[in-house]
């Protein structure tokens, strides 16, 4: 059997040719793919020629991957734009792969292209189940699946080889009959510009200042979830559960960043969104950052961002929730400058360093800031 032609009106999908080699190789080469795929490496012309005239018609031969070439137009010009497969797993069970050339990254190409392929896999395969998996940190891979309707159901330790070795890998589903729209909200953290701090998207730069902040005395006693000794291995497994719960539209964390250097001078975070309990708001300050008014500015810039309508780029939430212990005086006046109303107090209700505290809670509502 040969590869069926499947086309959008936009992109197609079709058998691959001789043609095809240059870009073949051109993609096979590239960085990200060198580092995202078991390609050969070095990758070599006759690795792109037994690829196209073996590996590709091989697979639809014994049945066992059905291998497209995606074709889209480059400035005009039909060009080869990468691959898409579904590897048939038996029981009408497959598994989906894909890669893209460089030229067509971006472009939105991939996504119809795997639009293209579930169609017929469904339809003319009766699959009734597709698997995606994606080395962990492979972000792109992920959005597009996200994107298609996959589910992300956890990670496979040591299950993915990779160069000699094993690595984590995430694991999704997609049933025949599941819709094929994100199953959630992506969240991200846009920049919000104050005159005392900026916040920003985190990033691995941040975490030499993190680690001076979370081993500060005054930090550390207030937060007692702070791993003590705080390592570098502890702010970046910090920053990938926020930036997965992030994905999974449970919270929005920001780094707090000096508007002059750029330095990160504290962290903030709005929690806990869609849960029964309500969202809530939580901060910290790099003792070199304190007494400036800075975390004041950034609740407020925050809270902003998390009253207005989603349609206008913020999270459309009507309510913010924030716990401090009694004793935290810093902490609440914080809340209080911003608006927050006390509304009762929880007793034994954080725990510091030292043991059970009585937590004050407090509260915002979106039409308070009307």
């Amino acid at each position: 059997m040969r590869a069926p032609t499947l086309t959008d009106g936009v992109v197609t999908l079709r058998a691959h040719r001789e043609e095809d080699l240059e870009d073949c190789l051109e993609q096979s080469t590239d960085p990200l793919s060198v580092r995202w795929t078991r390609v050969p490496v070095p990758y070599t012309r006759d690795d792109a020629k037994r690829f196209l005239r073996d590996a590709m018609p091989g697979g639809w031969a014994t049945d066992q991957e059905w291998g497209f070439a995606v074709e889209a137009h480059d400035g005009g010009t039909p060009r080869y734009a990468g691959t898409v497969t579904l590897r048939n797993e038996g029981d009408r069970r497959a598994e989906i792969a894909y890669g893209a050339h460089p030229w067509a990254r971006g472009t939105g190409t991939v996504e119809r292209a795997l639009r293209l392929l579930l169609d017929w896999g469904f339809a003319e395969r009766d699959l009734a189940t597709v698997l995606w998996t994606a080395e962990v940190g492979n972000w792109a891979s992920r959005r597009t699946a996200w994107r298609l309707g996959f589910s992300c159901d956890g990670v496979l330790r040591d299950w993915m080889t990779q160069r000699g070795g094993l690595s984590d890998a995430w694991v999704g589903t997609l049933g025949r009959d599941d819709e094929r729209a994100p199953r959630t909200p992506w969240l991200q953290a846009p920049v919000l510009r104050g005159e005392r701090v900026v916040l920003r998207p985190a990033s691995e730069a941040d975490v030499p200042r993190m680690v001076e902040a979370c081993r500060d005395e005054t930090t550390s006693y207030w937060i007692n979830a702070i791993p003590r000794p705080f390592a570098e291995t502890d702010a970046t497994a910090f920053l990938a559960e926020r930036r997965e719960s992030m994905i999974r539209g449970e919270v929005v964390h920001w780094t707090l960043a000096d508007p002059e250097t750029d330095a990160l001078i504290g962290s903030s975070s709005v929690f806990s969104i869609g849960s029964s309990s309500g969202a809530e708001i939580g901060y910290w300050l790099h003792p070199d950052a304190r007494g400036r008014g800075a975390m004041r500015e950034a609740v407020a810039l925050a809270v902003r961002h998390a009253f207005i309508d989603a349609e206008d780029g913020g999270l459309g939430l009507d309510k913010l929730r924030l716990v401090a212990a009694v004793d935290n005086t810093a902490s609440r006046r914080v809340a209080e400058v911003n608006g927050f109303r006390e509304v009762g107090t929880e007793r034994a209700g954080t725990t510091c360093r030292d043991g059970k505290h009585d937590a004050v809670v407090y509260d915002l509502l979106a039409s308070d800031l009307s």
